[in-house]
């Protein structure tokens, strides 16, 4: 429902475009990890991953499930709920290895946050935690990049900056971008599964950021 709900909006405020380097469907119980810098970002990330017939379970803050409509939207979904910086904080992990070994997709965002800068421009993903890699150590799961850009052009900065940005963007139409990148196996280690995958995922960054008129320079 939340791919369906995005696929149909996200046109109203934005142009997105999406490219993949695979044809094809993507392997059962894959595990997807995107960039995450907006509150707008799922929105892009989901209406493309329908565009390419995925239908993920996300890994969310659990303080989504607080709002009304949304929370039950999600529930019903079989999205997991992540309790940061509780006794409950692991759950999501065994919720989303149980999801990938029953064979579906899940997304991940494996930056643990949202940046704290005001601005709008397009920046290259922060470090991941470590939770993906262990996801995918204990399920053997196949990864996939996935990077966007565009996002912060709908919302970003303070919650004012946020709502006149998405107010203004049916008449702006920002250039939004998602690139699905090759699905990629993880070496073990926790260590070098994060770095893997964070350079996989700062790849397909760079290409979403270059199709939508972004600078794409790390750093």
């Amino acid at each position: 429902m939340l791919g369906r709900t995005a696929a149909v909006l996200l046109p109203l405020f934005g142009r997105l475009t999406v490219t993949r380097e695979t044809d094809g469907p993507f392997p059962a119980g894959s595990v997807f990890v995107a960039n995450h810098d907006s509150m707008a970002d799922p929105a892009l990330v989901l209406a493309a991953l329908r565009g390419v017939g995925v239908a993920p379970a996300v890994l969310a803050t659990a303080g989504l499930w607080r709002v009304p409509v949304l929370g039950r939207a999600l529930s019903k979904g079989g999205h997991v709920p992540v309790h940061r910086g509780s006794a409950r904080a692991a759950d999501a992990l065994e919720a989303a290895a149980e999801a990938v070994r029953s064979g579906r997709h899940v997304l991940v965002y494996a930056e643990g946050g949202l940046p704290s800068r005001r601005d709008a421009g397009c920046a290259p993903p922060r470090p991941f935690r470590t939770g993906l890699a262990r996801l995918s150590a204990a399920t053997g799961a196949a990864v996939v990049p996935v990077g966007q850009a565009g996002a912060r052009r709908l919302s970003s900065g303070p919650v004012a900056k946020q709502l006149a940005g998405v107010l203004t963007a049916p008449v702006r139409r920002p250039r939004l971008h998602v690139h699905i990148g090759r699905p990629v196996r993880l070496p073990p280690g926790t260590a070098a599964g994060t770095e893997t995958a964070h350079r996989a995922v700062a790849a397909a960054w760079r290409r979403a950021a270059r199709a939508a008129g972004e600078p794409a320079h790390d750093g």
